[in-house]
């Protein structure tokens, strides 16, 4: 089966992207072709399948098609350009140019079947076209319809012609059906997977990864989060709750993995809050992240609203409890038996939750069922195997 991808975001930098790039590894492997459309700054030739670049400008690169930086519902590593602040010529020039890319490439690798990441402009497309698709819807596309009104009718029309629209959590389903005003069996939930090959289990020790980075403390806790610096990620909710437990956790460090709108914000609440072991290390790449899950005591998901969490599953899979807000996707998955969930907006809570697992020892506890637990139920063979259900489905 030759299955195209259009996803609005590059493979690395945001959790659809990383979910795209996870599937097309996976759908390989099962000896199906696949063809990747993404947005970049410079061709991508790093991955094992072909992919097409709409080639964006970041104000540095040469030879950008677009003449603006690629288009966020929130933010991005590499782009806070979102849709809403688009002109009208622009949001023309986008749509432009995934109709001519999309076209392309269904003549040059004549697709089975489409596949679009995100209810917005690229399914719309797609439904221009004639071929059978799904769309994978991730969440922040519902919140994009709330707060893109130019974009509504094009999302209303990939969501009235797909055939089926994916939901990675039982909440996305609701909101899906909702928004959109489709049948439930339409959106089948098929909830997100993590990319075996990273995280796992590995041999390593919290000094030598701490050390990579300029610090010490290989004998003390870690508290770690990944995800992008952008508000409903409540990154300043992990802060606050910080405050708390650096006073109960004697060398307590936490690092931050992730970049975003928010960056000089929550380094600037790091000093207000005089927070002394709070670590900012930026974007990093699946192989580093995997390594910082197996030496954190405790991983935090501090999100006010999250479609599923994939950056749960993952910590899960490297043997780390993970404390959560119970919102969204998160309470689908996360519960006592591998971390715990706490409310939302509540950094009492959280701290009393992280301090508990940490006292507790949760990591020798909870670790190892948490990696089988993530692997017998979260793999994206797992997930793959539905989708191509559908695929075909959709085909016939």
């Amino acid at each position: 089966m030759k299955v195209l991808m259009p996803n609005h975001f590059p493979l690395q930098g945001s959790g659809s992207g990383i979910y795209t790039l996870n599937v097309a590894l996976e759908l390989i492997r099962a000896g199906h072709e696949v063809l990747v459309i993404t947005p970049d700054h410079q061709p991508d030739t790093d991955n094992p399948f072909p992919t097409r670049n709409i080639i964006f400008s970041d104000g540095n690169n040469d030879g950008a098609e677009l003449d603006f930086n690629f288009p966020c519902f929130t933010t991005h590593p590499r782009s806070e350009t979102t849709f809403y602040e688009l002109s009208e010529g622009q949001i023309q020039a986008y749509l432009d140019a995934w109709r001519r890319h999309i076209s392309e490439a269904i003549s040059e690798f004549n697709p089975d079947v489409i596949h679009a990441h995100h209810v917005w402009v690229t399914p719309y497309v797609a439904a221009e076209m004639g071929l059978p698709f799904v769309i994978s819807c991730h969440g922040t596309d519902l919140m994009g319809f709330k707060r893109g009104p130019r974009y509504r009718d094009y999302a209303l029309r990939a969501a009235q012609q797909t055939h089926a629209m994916i939901a990675i959590s039982n909440q996305v389903q609701a909101d899906a059906i909702s928004t959109y005003q489709i049948d439930q069996e339409k959106v089948p939930l098929i909830g997100n997977g993590f990319g075996t090959d990273h995280f796992k289990l590995l041999d390593v020790n919290k000094g030598d990864v701490l050390g990579e980075f300029g610090l010490d403390g290989g004998n003390q806790p870690l508290v770690s989060f990944v995800g992008k610096f952008t508000d409903f990620k409540g990154i300043d909710v992990l802060l606050k709750a910080a405050a708390i437990y650096e006073k109960a956790l004697d060398g307590v460090q936490t690092v931050l993995v992730g970049h975003g709108g928010l960056w000089d914000e929550m380094h600037a609440l790091r000093e207000e809050l005089g927070l002394k072991r709070v670590h900012f290390l930026g974007h990093q790449t699946q192989d580093i992240l995997a390594r910082i899950y197996n030496v954190a005591d405790v991983s935090i998901v501090p999100s006010r609203i999250e479609p599923f969490g994939l950056v749960a599953v993952e910590a899960l899979a490297c043997g780390t409890p993970v404390v959560a807000t119970n919102a969204g996707g998160l309470p689908d998955f996360i519960n006592e038996e591998v971390g715990a969930l706490v409310p939302v907006d509540d950094p009492e809570s959280l701290a009393r939750a992280i301090i508990d697992e940490i006292s507790n020892n949760t990591k020798q506890t909870k670790g190892v069922y948490a990696n089988k637990y993530a692997y017998d139920n979260y793999t994206w063979a797992k997930q793959v195997e539905k989708m191509v259900g559908l695929y075909r489905e959709a085909i016939n």
